[in-house]
């Protein structure tokens, strides 16, 4: 059975700074009709800094949709074409005033296929370098370095709880178990 949704038209309803939400009809697979609204959004990386001793940095900041203050490996949107490599290293310098000479790029996936279609790329980055710290304005975060197994041991039991960073975090602890 094909399950494609064919769009038969499309309506910008808002059209933001970070994102454009949409309202578009669809021809269902029994030749229905439906309408599906939707988020365009950039895409984003999602960073694994590894120090040598084998720390991790955690950012926790308020996130205001849920009302909650959340820890979270460090991320961001992609600017236009930028090069994920670029988007990585500039977003970890920013949030956390750390950068890598070397990525490893682990997975890419996409965190809310109900109403969105952002993908996100996961890289571990090691070899870890300060930097300098530049937040947006509008962006308040701690820093939280930590050992990576204390990490995970959160999401495991429920501590983190953003979905993109303990799927990273379980992603990271695989590919560091495939290494040994």
């Amino acid at each position: 059975m094909d399950l494609t949704e064919y769009k038969t038209s499309s309506t910008l309803v808002y059209d933001g700074k970070l994102m454009k939400a949409w309202s578009d009809e669809v021809r269902l697979p029994n030749g229905k009709t439906a309408v599906r609204e939707y988020i365009k959004h950039p895409g984003a990386v999602i960073m694994l800094p590894l120090f040598a001793n084998g720390d991790t940095i955690l950012v926790k900041q308020f996130r205001y949709p849920v009302g909650k203050t959340f820890f979270e490996l460090p991320a961001g949107k992609l600017d236009g074409e930028e090069p994920l490599e670029q988007a990585v290293q500039r977003e970890l310098a920013e949030e956390t005033g750390w950068s890598g000479t070397r990525l490893t790029r682990l997975a890419e996936f996409y965190p809310c296929i109900g109403y969105s279609n952002e993908k996100m790329w996961l890289y571990l980055v090691e070899e870890l370098l300060e930097a300098s710290a530049q937040t947006d304005h509008d962006e308040f975060l701690e820093i939280h370095r930590m050992p990576f197994g204390r990490a995970v041991a959160m999401a495991h039991g429920g501590e983190i709880d953003d979905m993109k960073t303990v799927a990273a975090l379980f992603f990271g602890e695989r590919f560091l178990k495939s290494k040994t």
